[in-house]
Formats: structure tokens, C-alpha cells, sequence
């Protein structure tokens, strides 16, 4: 068995019983949708947490960790820049709107340009 962190323990920080286990914050994640059935968002960001620079973020992602993270690895690769996968959105370097809805129209995915 996996050790749990305690940060996901459910409402005990301690006890004194012997035989005590504790609850675990279980949560399921979504088997990943058929990509013809994904609707995805296609933004420019320009928030102060990028220091002011472009950054084109995908949201909208319904599935995996690992099927998100792949998709956004085919899109970083295709762009040819950097970027990271966090809270469920993709993050890529730059302004490549045009070009991400176009990859993502191509690999089957309904992406839309906000």
C-alpha cells in the first residue's frame, strides 16, 4: 500500500486509539472523452503571474492527467516552444492561437478561439 499524505487526511490530525485508520480524500478521475466529443478553449493570457509576457492557455480538457500531459507534449513539440500542464489547462509560450486550434482541429478535437 502507497503511503498517503497527510495533507489529504479528512478532518483528524491525531488519535489515540491503536487500531485507528485514517479517512483518505479519494478522488475519481475522469476516464478521458473521444476527442470528437472534447470542446476546448484557445485564449491568450497576459496575467502578472507571466510577468506581463504571452502565453496561449487550453482549458476544457475532460479525462487523465497523462492524456492531458501528452496532449499538451504533441502541442509543444508541434509548436516548437515551451510550456507546462497545470490545474488542468495547457499553458504554451507565446501567441499560437491559429496554430493550436488548427493542430487540435487535425488530431479530431473540437477547439474553439476565444
Amino acid at each position: 500500500m502507497s503511503k498517503k499524505s497527510r495533507k489529504n487526511r479528512i478532518d483528524i490530525v491525531y488519535s489515540t486509539d491503536p487500531d485507528f485508520k485514517y479517512e483518505f480524500d479519494e478522488q475519481e478521475e475522469q476516464s478521458t472523452l473521444d476527442p470528437e466529443k472534447q470542446k476546448l478553449k484557445v485564449y491568450l493570457d497576459t496575467k502578472a503571474k507571466k510577468k506581463g509576457k504571452q502565453a496561449t492557455l487550453i482549458s476544457g480538457f475532460v479525462g487523465t492527467e497523462s492524456d492531458l500531459k501528452e496532449l499538451g507534449k504533441l502541442l509543444k513539440t508541434k509548436c516548437a516552444v515551451g510550456g507546462s500542464v497545470k490545474d488542468g489547462e495547457i499553458l504554451i509560450q507565446g501567441d499560437f492561437r491559429d496554430k493550436i486550434v488548427q493542430i487540435l482541429s487535425s488530431e479530431g478535437y473540437h477547439a474553439k478561439r476565444i
